[in-house]
């Protein structure tokens, strides 16, 4: 599958250290398998789909920092069902964890 290129994509590498503190946030929050990559598929497909020309770093910065966890997993959620091998990915033990309901 080919990747479009996103205007804010050189910044990936400088932004690098606040997209790993915002990880760690959420790992502290709980949710343990958000990486950088997919904070930033988030950033380039929602937060920023209509990039702004001359944008300042502080800026992309204040974004990161700002996103909150209930925005960034309804993301992730919405993609999950757009992908056409949701279900195919998972073998069957992971397929039959997911429909065991959970014991509280």
């Amino acid at each position: 599958m080919e990747t479009k290129k996103h205007p804010y994509d050189p910044y990936f590498n400088v932004l690098t250290p606040v997209l790993v503190s915002k990880v760690e946030e959420f790992i502290v929050l709980g949710y343990g398998e958000v990486n950088k990559h997919d904070l930033w598929l988030f950033l380039t497909k929602k937060k920023w789909k209509k990039h702004k020309e001359g944008i300042r770093m502080y800026e992309l910065v204040s974004d990161v920092l700002s996103l909150n966890i209930g925005e960034f997993m309804n993301f992730i959620t919405v993609e999950a069902f757009k992908s056409p091998n949701l279900l195919s990915d998972l073998d069957s033990e992971e397929l039959q964890e997911l429909l065991q309901p959970k014991a509280e």
